[in-house]
């Protein structure tokens, strides 16, 4: 191995270890599936200040995991995220100067740039209450799985603030539809689950006692799948919305001669050809 590689080998590092202080964190025995569990049951898991850019640090860190490939988020107690915290969060806003507020709002908005960016797939488990910025979490993920009793509400015009929040009028059209996104950006209406179902929002609905393991269950496959071109795809997801159609070809042709130099597509030909079951290394 040459020394540019052992010094980029050396820039990663394993997360099976990883402690969270602003919420609960944990791997599988091998590393490969996290799950980041927002954790304060009694409040329906809001956010603050800290576990705001905490989330952040943490996706934006998973670029360099060694071991992390997929990553399940989800809430304690029968709710997903209640959004920001009233006492902790939004009293304090409406006492903030306007570049401490631009400030915040960047940090929030830095959120989803990280979560968007990190080449895990991250597989949303949503149960109980998913609004304001637990709606936008939800969103921002790759896969979104919830309970019949998932209720999604972006809810910040019943606050007085646009629904232009961390995204959500680039994103929300994109997976649901422009006339669906508007209508919930307006009027900060709850969506049902199985409206979220039908409009594409939500992948599956599963029982409250199998949301968990359904979606452990599925960042597996994906953590076992051909996980560096997942990481690809997502990739390419995300750029190609800025691109036109020759920008979008050409990239695309890119980033499939890359995947074509990895072991995993010989070794995934080599399977096949021998009837064998593919081992995906990523390299």
């Amino acid at each position: 191995m040459s020394e540019t590689n052992s010094a980029m080998q050396a820039a990663r590092r394993p997360f099976k270890d990883h402690r969270a202080r602003h919420f609960e964190f944990s791997t599988s025995e091998d590393g490969r599936v996290a799950i980041a569990r927002l954790n304060r049951p009694d409040r329906k898991n809001p956010l603050t200040f800290e576990s705001y850019a905490e989330l952040r640090d943490l996706f934006r860190d998973l670029v360099y995991a060694s071991d992390v490939r997929a990553v399940v988020l989800t809430g304690s107690g029968g709710n997903f995220c209640s959004g920001g915290d009233v006492f902790e969060i939004i009293e304090p806003l409406t006492r903030m100067a306007t570049l401490d507020l631009l400030a915040f709002t960047r940090m929030t908005g830095d959120l989803v740039k990280a979560m968007r960016r990190c080449p895990q797939q991250i597989v949303a488990a949503v149960d109980g209450v998913c609004a304001g910025a637990g709606a936008i979490l939800a969103m921002a993920s790759d896969i979104r799985l919830a309970t019949p009793e998932a209720k999604t509400a972006f809810l910040f015009t019943r606050v007085g603030l646009a629904g232009a929040d961390m995204g959500a009028c680039g994103i929300l059209p994109r997976i649901i539809g422009q006339g669906r996104a508007a209508e919930l950006l307006y009027t900060g209406r709850t969506m049902s689950a199985a409206e979220g179902a039908a409009w594409g929002f939500y992948n599956a609905l599963h029982p409250q006692a199998e949301l968990e393991r359904e979606a452990v269950a599925f960042a597996r496959s994906l953590a076992d799948g051909p996980w560096f071109a997942h990481g690809i795809t997502k990739t390419m997801m995300n750029q190609e919305w800025s691109m036109g159609l020759d920008e979008m070809i050409e990239s695309e042709a890119q980033a499939q001669a890359i995947c074509m130099t990895t072991g995993d597509f010989r070794r995934a030909f080599e399977a096949f050809a021998g009837k064998r079951k593919p081992a995906f290394e990523g390299n």
